[in-house]
């Protein structure tokens, strides 16, 4: 029976990130106070989970606290037809050793070893070399695949299959860390997580940012001018507030209108025509078709635009920040 042999490969190197704060990435007092908190949870050695609706930066965070611990990190994204192996690794081949003995020429000695050859996969590499394991939508694998994580979390030993039908052992690095992610359960294609797992981690809800926050991700993710990005924010927070959406827009729709603005040099302003129509093409399909009785959706979004920039040109100019927001590396 071939034995097998843990090893990678020296062609298939281990996929690791540089453990770098994006550029675009702003902290704010709401942010910072999030993130924070997080990293001392880490810090004590409890794996970390964000748990919110898409769009929220859950992902975005989990890379700027991963990114604190200044450990290499190593992104892992839930699937469907996850299995554990495609963690851990599995059995890829056999290696044949061969040896011919013709010392003495009358007599032929010939030795032969047959292994397994074992390929490491995100998992055994990050509780290997003590990486930071950032698992995003963790959710959307089936429970059973991420069993392995029981073990890891709380023995601090990562289970790996042999070829004999039993197990061996690796012991975790003592600076491994994790970092998980998830949407709500009532997602298309999101499972619900074990209790056994939930119960070994700390889980923070990411709700969305204040209109602080907001204006300062729009600003810095797409160089726009901060009066026109907080005009841009506040349309879609208004949206949001109405009760007529089918999914709510997101602080990544804000996003998206701000580039487009800061792209073209469109105003924005009601009597600006390309502004609305963008709006429109970002926004309106988010609107539930009987979200208000008689009026279409255009109508709708139209009246939220306006209703925004009166309520924005009423302020005056009024700045929601204060202070310097503080972007990348802090």
């Amino acid at each position: 029976m071939p034995s097998a042999v843990r090893q990678i490969e020296p062609n298939e190197p281990a996929q690791t990130l540089a453990p770098e704060p994006r550029k675009s990435f702003v902290a704010t007092p709401a942010v910072k106070s999030v993130s924070e908190r997080a990293f001392r949870y880490l810090q004590a050695g409890y794996p970390i989970h964000f748990r919110g609706p898409a769009g929220t930066g859950k992902t975005t965070l989990a890379f700027h606290v991963a990114s604190l611990t200044e450990r290499p990190i190593i992104l892992v994204t839930g699937d469907e037809e996850f299995k554990t192996s495609d963690l851990i690794g599995s059995a890829s081949g056999v290696r044949t050793k061969r040896v011919v003995d013709r010392y003495i020429h009358s007599v032929v000695k010939v030795e032969e070893n047959v292994n397994q050859t074992w390929i490491d996969n995100q998992l055994t590499t990050a509780c290997v070399e003590g990486c930071v394991l950032v698992y995003d939508e963790f959710t959307r694998s089936r429970p059973e695949a991420n069993n392995v994580f029981l073990g890891v979390l709380e023995e601090k030993l990562l289970v790996l299959p042999n070829s004999n039908g039993g197990e061996s052992y690796i012991k975790v690095h003592p600076e491994f860390r994790a970092i998980f992610t998830s949407n709500p359960l009532e997602y298309v294609g999101v499972h619900k997580s074990q209790d056994a797992l939930s119960d070994r981690m700390i889980t923070i809800d990411v709700e969305g940012y204040d209109r602080v926050t907001e204006v300062a991700i729009a600003v810095a993710h797409s160089g726009l001018q901060i009066d026109c990005a907080i005009s841009v924010v506040d349309i879609v927070r208004t949206l949001r507030q109405a009760n007529v959406c089918r999914q709510q827009p997101t602080v990544r729709a804000a996003i998206m209108l701000a580039r487009i603005c800061n792209m073209v040099g469109c105003r924005a302003a009601a009597d600006d025509a390309e502004f609305i129509q963008t709006c429109r093409d970002v926004l309106e399909s988010k609107i539930r078709d009987d979200a208000m009785p008689g009026r279409t959706r255009r109508q709708i979004l139209n009246g939220v635009i306006l209703r925004a920039l009166n309520e924005r040109r009423k302020n005056g100019a009024e700045q929601p920040t204060k202070g310097r927001v503080a972007r990348g590396n802090h």
